[in-house]
């Protein structure tokens, strides 16, 4: 039976291969991001052609001085996906990074933007990734704006969020309305369930279905090759979902 982490890197690995304009050839996972770089070498393992790049990678990290080398490579155009989250979430896809309260940070306080505004703008696919899916994080307007969902017309922009994946359900994006779309239920959850939980408005498929499991062969890739593969990089993440390993 899979757990909710690998139900979220197979949704999370389906987005990587949906149809979109712009092909993942190179994607970036920055730090304490185990289940997004999971979601790649499970894509990886499905037959994509992908190059992962790990920020925090214990072992062979191929960024020998860290985020300047990552932010580099975005601006130049050769990441094709990374990915993002927030304290807070809004239907527009804005992001909060910095804090909550008024002023921003008075009520909690976050290390900051760091890198992600540049990310968003300069890498043609962003997937949005939350596992709290509750009123709090995804609110109707982020408190403090760390990095735009969509920008005006003019302003250089290689892309946009192609989705959110929270522990509730799939939405993907549409960057000329400035909407979400909800796009899938994770098991267990309902469409009012899914309503209740979010602070922005957001439209529905016509066709809303249950977010596809990962197979028997992704469950023994995740928790055998994969596993053997991101353990020195996510060693606690692994002993938790996947248990401990076998003598």
């Amino acid at each position: 039976m899979a757990t909710q982490e690998e139900r979220l890197i197979a949704a999370i690995a389906d987005l990587i291969a949906a149809p979109h304009p712009h092909p993942v050839r190179h994607a970036a996972v920055g730090a304490a991001s185990p289940i997004p770089a999971h979601a790649v070498m499970l894509a990886r393992h499905r037959g994509a052609e992908i190059r992962l790049s790990l920020l925090q990678r214990r072992v062979g990290n191929p960024f020998t001085e860290g985020t300047r080398e990552l932010f580099d490579l975005a601006g130049q155009g050769r990441i094709d996906l990374f990915f993002l989250g927030g304290v807070q979430i809004d239907g527009a896809a804005n992001i909060n990074l910095l804090g909550t309260g008024d002023p921003p940070g008075s009520a909690a306080r976050l290390p900051g933007n760091f890198g992600a505004p540049f990310m968003y703008f300069t890498v043609p696919r962003t997937i949005l990734f939350r596992e709290e899916h509750s009123p709090r994080v995804l609110v109707p307007k982020v408190d403090y704006v760390s990095a735009p969902g969509v920008s005006p017309r003019g302003t250089f922009r290689r892309g946009h969020a192609q989705a959110l994946v929270t522990g509730r359900c799939v939405f993907t994006f549409d960057p000329e309305a400035a909407r979400f779309t909800l796009a899938s239920l994770h098991p267990g959850e309902t469409r009012q369930s899914v309503r209740e939980a979010t602070g922005f408005e957001y439209d529905e498929a016509a066709e809303l279905g249950e977010t596809r499991g990962p197979s028997a062969e992704d469950l023994a890739a995740l928790r055998g090759p994969i596993r053997a593969a991101l353990e020195d990089t996510y060693p606690n993440f692994c002993a938790r979902v996947f248990g401990a390993k076998a003598a």
